[in-house]
């Protein structure tokens, strides 16, 4: 099985006219997701990759039935893209673009919530059900259908821990990118509990970096409620205090969320981090036995 995403999930791209969301958008198809219309205001009537293109989120659900939507829009009109698809219905939003203020996401987080909608982002690649969907830009020809699900604050790292599952033989269940901003739609704790909840999913993977206390918030949530292997990488161990590294909220701030911390609490929960990303499989295979 799989979670949030399987075969039946029907995608509409907001901005799929623009470079990047046409691009991953037949990247989408190739991988045999069903992406079914797109939308960008003004644009409506045209097709793009054969289906149609709608004026608005909610045109483009009562044309489809989508109950997905991801979102290519620029950061300045990213809010009113969010709260569009979460007004409209859609079940699950996926959004891409990085750079929406704080303040904004904030506010956003709580309106989507309050619509019963599922947010995964911002400033993320998306994720996949390997062999059956993917929504977002990950490369889907490193997955392999399997039973470890992955979680993941770093695009880059997800593709190489990834990558070495599939080479050592371990497909994967889901793999999500939960974003690197201070405020995103889905936490490591929310995953976590669908993960142990999913028959398909036997072990899970979580990768971590400095900044925040989600991992901390993991750790514990591991301790008191997962039953089923978790292995983790934090990456960021010799990131100095002050200084954003890559993602808005990779920053160590006033002590907290340093790297050590999180290894600390995930050690504390019995949980084993690998040094490296490369020894994840053999950690999973050593736990798994």
């Amino acid at each position: 099985m799989s979670i949030l995403i399987d075969e039946n999930t029907k995608v509409i791209v907001q901005g799929i006219t623009g470079r990047d969301g046409s691009f991953h958008t037949e990247m989408m198809l190739q991988y045999g997701t069903k992406v079914i219309g797109g939308v960008t205001p003004k644009k409506g009537g045209q097709e793009i990759h054969g289906f149609p293109v709608f004026n608005t989120v909610e045109e483009a659900k009562e044309a489809t039935g989508a109950n997905c939507s991801c979102i290519f829009v620029p950061a300045r009109f990213c809010t009113v893209a969010l709260r569009e698809a979460a007004d409209s219905g859609i079940a699950l939003i996926v959004c891409i673009t990085e750079g929406i203020p704080v303040l904004e996401m904030i506010e956003n987080y709580h309106y989507v919530r309050e619509k019963g909608a599922r947010l995964v982002g911002p400033n993320c690649p998306g994720l996949i059900s390997p062999g059956k969907s993917k929504v977002g830009i990950l490369p889907g020809h490193i997955h392999k259908p399997g039973s470890i699900g992955v979680i993941s604050r770093s695009g880059t790292l997800t593709y190489e821990v990834v990558y070495n599952l599939t080479l050592s033989g371990m497909g994967q269940s889901t793999c999500i990118g939960i974003g690197g901003d201070p405020i995103i739609g889905t936490s490591f704790v929310e995953l976590l509990e669908m993960f142990e909840e999913d028959t398909g999913t036997d072990a899970v993977v979580i990768i971590g970096e400095i900044g925040g206390e989600d991992e901390e918030q993991a750790a514990e949530f591991i301790r008191a409620s997962i039953k089923k292997p978790v292995v983790v990488f934090i990456s960021g161990r010799t990131a100095p205090p002050g200084k954003r590294m890559g993602h808005a909220g990779a920053i160590i701030s006033e002590g907290r969320g340093t790297a050590e911390a999180k290894v600390k609490a995930f050690n504390e929960a019995g949980v084993r981090v690998a040094d490296r990303p490369d020894q994840m499989p053999q950690m999973l295979k050593d736990i798994m036995k």
